[in-house]
């Protein structure tokens, strides 16, 4: 994988204390979780916490200590194929919905594992070249990528126990509504979109290019569960007209009639949080809903997705924050009703709180190149039958998302923490 414009120059102090964050950050991720916890692979798609923490630490080990290190020896050659994830110039792998059966190493030994990478990485920084650097970049991003993995493929995890036990037992405040819902427009014409080569990017979020695009506005805010309770009480996830083909098969094939997580109990509907069970809160943003889904809310809205350009545009405009991996709620926020209405973010919650589907699949933009070698299958390969979502999450840290930032994920997946923001043409 190439990145575009990565941090030039970083002090080789800073570097190290990012790395010893980061990589801190992780175990501090996995801490509420039990040994057993971090074995569990619910679905294909998730993978269990104890080979998240395996295979960030494989990626600087096969990455970078083997190819930079001088006489650096493998920890244990055999966790070259066992934690190598996709990389098919790396070699074979196992196949990914078996990861819940890896019960060796165990979790000890894991944690074994990633010191000896980290104390061999941090000695590397200290004499490295700007070129390992930049490698250590790449994969402190791709690590922060995992620490949002950890908590989604987690959640799922505990969810499918039938003791639907907490990640951590933290009560989490309702708010008292949320604010109504406006319109911002934009305009149209040529716009340049793409990262544009300051600071660390992912080579998906470029080159730099000029899109032509109509006039458009953008909703002031994530849809909210009372709106998407309304959508389901008018029949939403029953009336064919309002779905795409495949999605309307993917509904009745998995038998949809709510957001993942939701369970309607006799006092009402509730949703699993990362905090246990709880009531839907109408103010909340809604979360974990597909591609399919955001899609049929906005044609039943009588609005659409973004996309992906429009949305880039707006983010740009308007950089709010909303919850993220950093404030350890895990949950994403309703908007508070007295930040509603200010002149200067008329947008709100563009970046954390949920990812937001558009209506852009993911392929490459003009001119885009992978890079040569194993890390150029990064991104590039999987540029086919995906959706972009963009902005980050509840779960995403701060410091990774950035507006021009691609997200991917095929249009049934809703075990990530993502929602929608509605689009419309100004006619």
């Amino acid at each position: 994988m190439a990145t575009r414009g990565i941090e030039a120059g970083m002090k080789t102090p800073a570097l190290a204390q990012k790395y010893s964050h980061v990589r801190a950050t992780t175990l501090r991720l996995a801490q509420p979780l039990s040994a057993e916890d971090q074995m569990l692979q619910s679905m294909p798609d998730a993978s269990p916490v104890k080979w998240h923490l395996a295979h960030t630490t494989w990626f600087f080990e096969t990455f970078i200590l083997a190819a930079h290190a001088d006489g650096y020896v493998p920890i244990d050659p055999r966790f070259r194929r066992l934690f190598n994830s996709y990389y098919k110039q790396v070699g074979a792998h196992p196949y990914r919905g078996a990861r819940g059966l890896m019960s060796r190493p165990s979790l000890s030994e894991v944690h074994a594992y990633r010191r000896g990478v980290d104390d061999a990485m941090l000695a590397l920084i200290e004499v490295a070249t700007d070129e390992v650097h930049a490698l250590v970049e790449i994969g402190l991003h791709h690590e922060q990528q995992h620490q949002e993995l950890i908590l989604t493929d987690a959640k799922h995890a505990l969810w499918s126990s039938p003791l639907r036990p907490s990640y951590r037992p933290r009560p989490l405040a309702r708010a008292g509504g949320a604010p109504q819902l406006t319109w911002q427009d934009f305009e149209g014409g040529t716009h340049r979109v793409g990262h544009a080569g300051e600071g660390f990017a992912f080579d998906n979020e470029g080159p730099q290019h000029d899109v032509l695009l109509r006039p458009f506005r953008m909703a002031s805010r994530a849809v909210t569960n009372g709106e998407w309770l309304r959508f389901m009480e008018d029949g939403g996830y029953r009336r064919a007209e309002l779905w795409l083909s495949d999605g309307w098969d993917t509904v009745n094939a998995q038998q949809w009639n709510a957001p993942l997580y939701w369970e309607c109990l006799e006092d009402g509907w509730w949703q699993y949080t990362m905090n246990g069970p709880r009531a839907v809160d109408p103010s909340e943003p809604v979360c974990h809903v597909s591609f399919y889904e955001a899609d049929a809310f906005a044609r039943w809205a009588g609005a659409r997705l973004p996309l992906e350009e429009e949305w880039e545009i707006a983010a740009m405009r308007n950089p709010s924050r909303g919850a993220m991996l950093d404030d350890e709620v895990f949950h994403p926020r309703a908007v508070s009703i007295s930040r509603a209405g200010d002149p200067r973010h008329p947008l709100l919650q563009i970046f954390g709180d949920v990812w937001e589907w558009t209506a852009s699949p993911y392929v490459a933009y003009p001119g885009f190149k992978p890079a040569a070698g194993a890390l150029g299958e990064y991104n590039g390969k999987f540029m086919c039958n995906q959706m972009v979502l963009r902005g980050g999450s509840c779960a995403t840290p701060a410091s990774h998302i950035r507006a021009t930032y691609r997200n991917f994920f095929p249009p049934h997946a809703r075990w990530q923490f993502s929602g929608v923001r509605l689009a419309s043409d100004i006619d």
